[in-house]
């Protein structure tokens, strides 16, 4: 084995023992390292013109009126497209239930019947989910018809999808699930010849993307470092897609897909998150690539019906240009700056609890979250607490609004709103200071 991919490997062990350990190295030390930094992050290069089209979706927990508006929605879309028509294949990374029932599979396959064509490949995979259930494989495969771990070539495209096997707990991988995928990336690998290759499986490689940290499994690491032509996708934390850290480049690509059903978030690296919007969710990723090694990773907002993220890898096999590495996203993005002149305002909703609604923030990417302070005539703190901010709802409200309960304020008083706003990597606007009355 070259010296690089012993390296890499290393590196891959070390992340699985340190998260098993319990050390939160949030997204990865030897990540934030890499990459150089450039003047400006990739558009899609004019000429761009696919030779596969792919749509994945994740976590749909049952939701399957989301995976009909996601297949139809795919379609419409593209069924027309003067550049490249057609949707080549959907794949779904698991968590169609909620513990493994039966009657989820039926109700999943009848929609999957009714809405995807015959001539579109349609592959799903495992989630813990329903590793809940003992019969998994065979509901699995009495309702889906193919392999949960399956290898499908889509126009010469290498397409992996990885369900592994329930071992000791519901969604850890066996060494022979995981040898299946080590030996399906290699063989895919020898007939790629510069095009990329696809991976789905439900949790997220550990410290790669947005959720991986508390959602990701380590058993992963090592199998995919040093494959630079693996474009990795998962699900399973239901951390939204629109959050920059969703796509991330080390010896190869992680993407994070959302979810279908509902999302989760963190503050200040506390995961199980869920504030005002988080239900529900419908985000899926339409993914383009050539033949040359070029790919096209798009987000789209199902719910609102756009599209909220572009990214776009020129070469897949240049890892030492990778555009999407945490260095080059850190240094993209910008400092919270709220606009001129910003305004605040507290009232009372339906059911009584005061909102504060102010102008919100804006950053190179997205506001994740705000510390919020009330103080009240006399200087005195009557409420503080960090709200994260709605970004994951598609919208044209351009305020941030937080519920802060019903006795924190008393009518007609004058308050001062002290608020500091904090981006996806963690830079932090000026602290502001809002004077307001309730109302």
């Amino acid at each position: 084995m070259p010296v690089k991919e012993i390296f890499q490997w290393i590196i891959g062990v070390i992340f699985g023992l340190t998260s098993v350990f319990g050390v939160i190295l949030p997204f990865g030390g030897y990540q934030r390292l890499q990459g150089k930094v450039t003047e400006t992050l990739p558009v899609v290069e004019e000429g761009f013109v696919p030779a596969v089209r792919l749509v994945v979706f994740t976590d749909t927990h049952n939701q399957n009126h989301h995976v009909a508006d996601a297949i139809d929605t795919a379609y419409a879309l593209f069924d027309n497209d003067g550049t490249y028509a057609g949707v080549d294949g959907f794949f779904c990374l698991g968590d169609i239930s909620s513990v493994g029932e039966e009657g989820a599979y039926a109700n999943y396959a009848a929609t999957l019947k009714e809405h995807v064509r015959e001539e579109t490949a349609m592959i799903t995979i495992h989630g813990n989910h329903e590793f809940k259930n003992d019969n998994y494989r065979e509901y699995f495969l009495t309702h889906l018809g193919h392999d949960p771990n399956t290898v499908t070539e889509i126009n010469g495209f290498s397409c992996i999808a990885f369900s592994g096997e329930r071992s000791a707990t519901e969604w850890t991988f066996t060494p022979k699930s995981l040898k299946w995928l080590s030996d399906s990336i290699n063989e895919a690998e020898k007939k790629a010849d510069g095009k990329a290759i696809f991976v789905f499986q439900h949790p997220h490689p550990w410290g790669t993307v947005y959720g991986s940290t508390y959602w990701g499994d380590p058993q992963l690491n090592p199998i995919l470092n040093g494959h630079t032509n693996v474009v990795d996708f998962s699900g399973h934390s239901h951390f939204p897609m629109n959050d920059p850290r969703s796509i991330i480049q080390t010896s190869y690509t992680s993407v994070g897909c959302g979810a279908m059903a509902t999302f989760e978030l963190d503050n200040n690296y506390i995961p199980g998150q869920h504030p005002d919007g988080y239900d529900p969710a419908a985000e899926m990723c339409v993914v383009e690539a050539d033949n040359d090694g070029s790919v096209r990773i798009r987000g789209y907002d199902l719910l609102s019906d756009t599209y909220f993220c572009d990214y776009y890898v020129d070469d897949i096999n240049d890892q030492a240009n990778f555009p999407y590495t945490f260095r080059n996203m850190y240094a993209h993005d910008t400092k919270p700056e709220f606009p001129e002149n910003v305004s605040a305002r507290a009232f009372r909703n339906d059911n009584g609890e005061w909102v504060i609604s102010f102008d919100e923030a804006s950053s190179y990417f997205i506001v994740h979250e705000y510390k919020v302070t009330i103080k009240n005539e006399k200087g005195r703190s009557v409420y503080s607490k960090n709200f994260i901010d709605d970004y994951f709802v598609i919208d044209d409200d351009d305020t941030a609004d937080f519920r802060i309960g019903t006795d924190t304020l008393e009518s007609g008083k004058s308050y001062t709103l002290q608020v500091r706003a904090e981006s996806a990597y963690h830079k932090y606007s000026k602290t502001i200071s809002i004077p307001f009355v309730a109302e």
